[in-house]
């Protein structure tokens, strides 16, 4: 009976995940409290043990949500004294615009999405050369997130997939377009002759996906608005919107052009993209399907789903105005394109409105956890000797170093931690009369840049990036991880590379 217990209790334990996983977890909750209990340099040790292991359960997302991990090691964290509850709220509060937009914005869009799969359908059938429809991902996603901001974007490109993959899911399992009910996550209905053109499919789709994804980065550091810590930043150097596109420009604007460069050069130079991942092309079929279901849904379509698509359309109008002018927080707005598009369009129930909430809450969550592990960062000062190092080197190198400690302190753990731990040290440096004004405004722009540009390096150094991992089109076409992290090195490398030297050459 025991051992049956033990049993029961273990295949309980993270659910399906594999039992090699559900090991590793245990080990790593055995090997916390000892590393944290030890004397010496173990201790100051377990908060970097701490870490990786958090990074270790985002990289396996697709084994297991690292929710259910990643919150087990938060909680133990909290336990062992490595940071305190009020920390962690104040972590929470600090970042509470980012989770009302998670919350709201995400959920606004997800009753926007009749109108988002009728227009890029219309793209998608229109445009035949994938090196232009990638092009125009990345251009787009990288000019809507310079005036709205990168999770929203992000938001609008995962239910645009979604709509695609499930749109030709459904046919490719044998069914008609408007049969309900159909699980798109389960492959087992795909025919047999439809399989090597899903496998295609997945592949043009994570490529699609990627490219925009950079673009949300390339335009979010142009702008006050484009990601939560530009916000930050303008008001610790007291710059307005115009102010902080200008400063920032001999850094961005090229960074953009060379960001655009690589988007071409990974789809024209085959090799290339093959070996990053981006040789996925639309197959003929599915292209032909994707037709036909633009011609039925235009040959079908009532009156009052033609209004819905007007009223849609209007309230995508307000939503942008309302960004691009900051009418009010993200989130906020994300709320008032809820209650806009259900009063309008006939969504009453709350069963129907529930389910613009499944995508988003989940993530929610794991956001707040890994603002545990933030605040673990910050009680233990991990970061520290980093910022010290810096402030210690010649005003002259002090630009250089800045971004490059940036891009690799986001990569590792959070580019709004970061920026936000930063820019408070050289704001307090320059009331301190340390540095001067314009040398506090060259190392606001090297927080900026250097935590927006590097930090595409992997998943979790921008929200945006950790949402599509965790998001249901990431296990959809085979989105892990790793690679994501191989997708985007090309990017890494030019946007880091580009970077670093308008930062030292440049400013």
């Amino acid at each position: 009976m025991t051992a049956s217990l033990a049993q029961g209790l273990l295949r309980n334990f993270l659910g399906n995940a594999p039992y090699w996983y559900k090991y590793l977890i245990l080990l790593f909750l055995l090997i916390n409290p000892l590393m944290h209990w030890l004397p010496g340099p173990w201790s100051a040790l377990a908060g970097w043990v701490l870490l990786a292991q958090f990074i270790f359960t985002l990289a396996m997302a697709l084994k297991c949500y690292p929710l259910l991990p990643g919150g087990l090691l938060a909680l133990q964290a909290v336990f062992l004294g490595m940071t305190t509850p009020e920390m962690v709220l104040y972590e929470v509060r600090h970042n509470l615009e980012v989770i009302l937009l998670l919350m709201f914005m995400v959920a606004g869009i997800y009753f926007m999405k009749q109108l988002l799969l009728f227009v890029f359908t219309k793209m998608l059938v229109g445009v035949r050369s994938k090196s232009l429809l990638s092009f125009i991902f990345c251009a787009a996603a990288a000019l809507l997130s310079a005036f709205l901001d990168a999770l929203t974007v992000t938001a609008v490109i995962i239910s645009i997939a979604v709509g695609f993959y499930s749109v030709y899911h459904r046919v490719a399992s044998g069914k008609e377009y408007h049969q309900q009910g159909h699980d798109h996550g389960n492959d087992l209905s795909i025919l047999e002759a439809q399989r090597e053109d899903l496998v295609q499919f997945r592949g043009f789709l994570r490529s699609l996906l990627m490219h925009a994804a950079i673009g949300t980065a390339l335009g979010g550091v142009c702008t006050l608005v484009g990601e939560p810590q530009n916000l930050l930043i303008a008001k610790e150097a007291s710059w307005g919107f115009k102010e902080f596109f200008l400063h920032m420009a001999p850094v961005s604007l090229p960074v953009l052009a060379a960001g655009l460069m690589t988007c071409l050069l990974l789809e024209k130079i085959k090799p290339l993209g093959r070996f990053f991942g981006y040789a996925g092309r639309l197959p003929g079929r599915v292209r032909t399907i994707l037709e036909d279901f633009d011609r039925y849904q235009t040959e079908r379509r009532t009156p009052r789903e033609t209004a819905q698509l007007l009223v849609q359309a209007a309230v995508a109008v307000f939503l942008v105005v309302a960004l691009a002018f900051h009418l009010a927080e993200v989130g906020l707005i994300g709320l008032a394109v809820i209650v806009l598009l259900t009063s309008l369009n006939g969504i009453n129930e709350e069963h129907q409105i529930g389910k613009a909430f499944q995508e988003a809450l989940p993530f929610t969550a794991l956001l707040v956890v890994f603002f545990t592990i933030v605040a673990v960062i910050h009680t233990q000062q991990l970061f520290q000797p980093f910022i010290e190092l810096v402030l210690r080197q010649p005003l002259e190198r002090q630009p250089g170093m800045l971004f490059f400690a940036n891009g690799l302190l986001s990569a590792i753990s959070d580019n709004v931690f970061v920026a936000t731990i930063y820019i408070g040290e050289i704001k307090a440096a320059f009331l301190r009369g340390e540095i001067s004004r314009e040398q506090f405004e060259l190392l606001a722009i090297a927080i900026n840049t250097g935590t927006n540009l590097p930090s595409v390096a992997t998943p979790n150094g921008q929200a945006a990036f950790l949402f599509l991992l965790t998001s249901a089109i990431a296990p959809l076409v085979r989105l892990s991880y790793g690679r994501m992290v191989l997708m985007a090195m090309p990017y890494t490398l030019v946007m880091g590379g580009v970077g670093f030297w308008a930062v030292t050459h440049w400013l």
